[in-house]
């Protein structure tokens, strides 16, 4: 079976750490941020883990499914 390629726009978006956890950014950082508050700001820049229902297609894009 051939190697699977990677998917350039899910290289950009995700990163996979060492403990196999998939992280991704956060949506609704980068618009009206006049009308959100500071917390909710800095808690929107942290990076959180893909769902496990979507594990499988991320790693899949990455090419890391084996």
């Amino acid at each position: 079976m051939p190697k699977l390629k990677t998917r350039k726009s899910a290289k950009k978006r995700f990163k996979i750490t060492a403990t196999g956890k998939i992280l991704r950014k956060r949506a609704a950082h980068s618009h009206m941020q006049r009308k959100k508050s500071t917390r909710r700001k800095m808690e929107l820049s942290k990076p959180t883990t893909v769902s496990g229902a979507d594990k499988k297609r991320v790693k899949r894009m990455l090419g890391k499914l084996k």
